[in-house]
């Protein structure tokens, strides 16, 4: 290995598979839950976001489902 290398006359290229690891989308979050994803954020020094993809992808893996009861409204 040299000890040095000239990377000026190298060219950048993005990452072909960048596009295909994540998506970018707008979702509408409770400002409580974003409240607790940013202060958590802060206690951690991970980004929010990561912080959410992070859950969801748990929520993923383990099959996690949602609780939820609609109410009728007849």
């Amino acid at each position: 290995m040299r000890k040095e290398y000239d990377f000026s006359k190298m060219k950048g290229r993005k990452n072909p598979y960048a596009q295909k690891l994540k998506k970018q989308i707008t979702i509408r979050i409770g400002v409580d839950v974003l409240a607790y994803f940013k202060e958590l954020a802060e206690e951690t020094g991970i980004p929010y976001q990561n912080l959410i993809n992070l859950y969801l992808r748990d929520c993923v893996i383990s099959g996690k489902r949602p609780s939820f009861k609609w109410v009728s409204s007849a």
